[in-house]
């Protein structure tokens, strides 16, 4: 079988991953690196693959099977319309657009085009949270009364995390609730149901930039479950999907903690742990007895790995995308509304499709 040819625009963080990711696929191979900034020649030559400073370059003298588009958040409507225009399937990391209007603008178009689009929402990919909507729907929980759900973690100030060329994430779009909130909507939607309305408080005094260090965010669900979330950069503590998954071996992880805990009227579930506290019949649901508790197993693998996969599946017609246009965008409503819900101090309701 030929293998799929699949150029990486942005060798940043997650372009490496990206890369390494494709390096490791039987099915797949690293065609071309996008990088305008210094330090891209040496990766480039590394990976023993071509470099471009623009996607035009790229297109001009030879066009990839596919692209995934790890570039900084503002570039990804304009880069991806490119890919478009170019007939390139392409996985346009999240979000699918810096704001809700040109992420709708891109999805639009490519569906009119009738265009491979993906976003690189890569948790759907994850065997944890399969397992975790499984639970969920096989109904061992009763109805869902609610989730508590927290990413508190500490981005480093030094390693030039946040100087440039990286500086726009100090820089409105480039904070938590875009960054990183976005991942969470996808768990949160994955397993409780769509989100109808936010509200939000959102703080920056710690880091003191432009955009938010951390945000409390209060959800209301399509079901009539409800939600709390706790989103830092700046908070010292591993309940954070990262640092609890074991799912990136980049990150230390601690299997004491979770992210999650979804409740029922039988019974709970912590995520990733996968502890469940249950009653197991209706008359036993009483704080003044025990529950029967349990833990479910599961394979852990690395969800990066099963996305780059369904890509080149996508690319070569024997699968459908995994996250869609339509679910970026559905996640980018939502971060959207948590945005302009910590700004206002209102309630805000978000659009379904």
């Amino acid at each position: 079988m030929t293998k799929t040819r699949i150029a990486v625009a942005g060798a940043g963080l997650i372009g490496l991953r990206h890369i390494e990711e494709i390096q490791k696929n039987t099915s797949c191979v690293l065609h071309a690196i996008v990088d305008p900034s210094p330090n891209a020649s040496q990766i480039a030559s590394s990976q023993g693959v071509p470099l471009y400073t623009t996607i035009e370059a790229l297109f001009a003298s030879d066009k990839p099977d596919g692209i995934i588009l790890a570039t900084p958040n503002h570039l990804h409507v304009e880069q991806g319309l490119q890919c478009i225009a170019a007939g390139v399937p392409v996985l346009v990391e999240k979000p699918v657009g810096h704001t809700l209007e040109e992420g709708r603008r891109l999805v639009e178009t490519a569906e009119r085009a009738g265009h491979k689009l993906l976003v690189g929402h890569h948790r759907p990919h994850s065997p944890i949270l399969h397992k975790a909507v499984e639970i969920v729907r096989s109904g061992v929980l009763g109805n869902i009364v609610g989730v508590m759900g927290s990413a508190v973690f500490y981005k480093p100030d030094a390693d030039g995390y946040y100087d440039p060329p990286y500086d726009w994430r100090r820089k409105a779009g480039g904070g938590p609730i875009l960054i990183n909130m976005t991942h969470e909507v996808g768990n949160l939607r994955a397993m409780v149901g769509e989100i109808v309305a936010v509200q939000a408080f959102s703080s920056n005094a710690t880091r003191e930039f432009e955009v938010e260090d951390t945000v409390a965010i209060n959800l209301r669900f399509a079901n009539g479950a409800l939600g709390t979330f706790l989103l830092s950069d700046t908070a010292a503590c591993a309940r954070s999907w990262e640092q609890t998954s074991q799912e990136n071996k980049a990150y230390p992880s601690y299997d004491d903690e979770d992210a999650y805990v979804i409740v029922g009227t039988y019974g709970s579930l912590s995520v990733p742990t996968m502890r469940i506290k249950r009653y197991e019949r209706k008359e036993d649901r009483s704080w003044w007895k025990p529950f029967t508790q349990e833990t479910v197993s599961l394979e852990r693998s690395d969800p990066l790995a099963h996305q780059i996969e369904n890509f080149c599946q996508v690319i070569r017609g024997e699968a459908e995308p995994v996250v869609t246009g339509r679910d970026g965008l559905q996640n980018l409503r939502v971060t959207d509304a948590i945005s302009k819900a910590a700004q206002s101090g209102q309630v805000v309701q978000v659009e379904l499709d």
